[in-house]
């Protein structure tokens, strides 16, 4: 039976039938040929540096791929920023893996695609607290991919449930407007009491306060409500009702500390950009970001033969020869033959990951986050 909802089982994609088309046809032929050289190929997106940085995710799913194939693949470290030269290299026969091709590249160009956007997210409001609110953006498959990239990009959570059941991690959030408006117009309080009374301890109390209402109004009406259990407000005007929306919540603040209430935090949410963190960040506390991680385009990532039976070999516009690329103490990207001596002051970047088949190394989110969070600063990332 096909899945109801479109989604390819992970059995389909183990066995490489989650593939283009092409790369079945390229199987029949080489086989029909008796032809199956040993290869080296590399992922890349852009051949040489530019100076436009990405950030690499999406590593642990494609090792999953390739684990238990005879073949060695070497990569960079999740979290890592590129700008140009391989990101992934892969040594063995072409027949080994070469229906693995189009998951391989998709794992690595939407995760990449999403981390970049958080980690632009995070670097604009970088004293705020960041969440992810946009898996309602994308196929409820891939949320969890949404959501661990977003937080190799540095985001502080996220909101999709599911997606914390997979990556062992607590979603986060509090009341939509639907709540607000199921308790009805002028009822705004019996919405945060119903909240505040029915959700565990370990909720933060963040009263939405926008619903039918000028947002100084709701806010204060919030604080008069839950009085000290109130951690904070959050506010998810429409677009089209903002106004200055740095203005609003400068009043909000000024409300609140007029009335002793200091420690209550704003939030914000709604089509945030980099632009608009940066625009808001000295108001708001935090923030919640969802389209522009979602809507982000994925990485144009290629996978291409670079070396055929030891010999340098590659189509015309791309490099042949098997690569390594480095990061030099300036925050630079360096890409040069691997057979040859990299800068001097370069540090290399692909590093063992599959030998054999079997997987020699460790995957650890915590780890990834920290690796982008330090190399945004070394290469000026923003």
């Amino acid at each position: 039976m096909d899945d109801p909802f479109d989604t390819i089982p992970t059995a389909a994609i183990r066995d490489g039938r989650a593939t283009d088309a092409y790369f079945e046809r390229t199987e029949s032929a080489l086989e029909h040929a008796g032809r199956n050289p040993t290869v080296v190929a590399e992922v890349t997106a852009d051949q040489f540096p530019d100076g436009e940085f990405e950030l690499f995710a999406g590593l642990e799913n494609a090792a999953r791929l390739l684990e238990g194939l005879d073949l060695d693949a070497d990569a960079i470290p999740e979290g890592c920023l590129f700008d140009g030269g391989p990101v992934m290299r892969i040594e063995g026969e072409y027949l080994e893996f070469a229906r693995f091709e189009t998951s391989l590249l998709g794992f690595l160009s939407q995760a990449s695609a999403f981390a970049t956007a958080a980690l632009e997210a995070r670097r604009a409001a970088p004293d705020s607290q960041v969440l992810s609110f946009g898996a309602r953006h994308v196929h409820p498959a891939i949320a969890a991919t949404v959501e661990r990239s977003a937080l190799v990009g540095g985001m502080d959570g996220f909101s999709h449930v599911a997606a914390g059941d997979q990556i062992g991690r607590e979603a986060s959030g509090t009341m939509p407007h639907a709540l607000m408006i199921c308790m009805g117009k002028g009822e705004q309080e019996k919405a945060w009491r119903a909240f505040h009374e029915s959700v565990p301890d370990s909720v933060p109390r963040i009263a939405l306060c926008d619903t039918y209402t000028d947002e100084v109004d709701e806010v204060l009406r919030a604080v008069d409500e839950l009085g000290d259990d109130l951690d904070g407000v959050r506010l998810d005007t429409t677009g089209s009702r903002r106004g200055d929306f740095h203005h609003i919540i400068r009043e909000v603040q000024w409300e609140l500390a007029a009335r002793g209430h200091e420690d209550v935090d704003v939030f914000v949410s709604g089509g945030l950009t980099p632009e608009r963190l940066r625009e808001l960040r000295d108001v708001a506390d935090g923030f919640g970001v969802g389209s522009y991680v979602t809507n982000a385009n994925p990485v144009d990532f290629a996978l291409d033969i670079v070396e055929v039976d030891g010999e340098p070999a590659a189509k015309r516009g791309k490099l042949s020869g098997k690569k390594q690329v480095y990061r030099t103490e300036d925050g630079g990207h360096a890409v040069g033959l691997a057979a040859r001596p990299g800068p001097t002051d370069g540090r290399p970047l692909l590093e063992p990951l599959l030998r054999d088949g079997e997987l020699v190394r460790d995957f650890d989110l915590d780890e990834a986050r920290r690796y982008a969070t330090t190399d945004a600063e070394r290469v000026g990332f923003e």
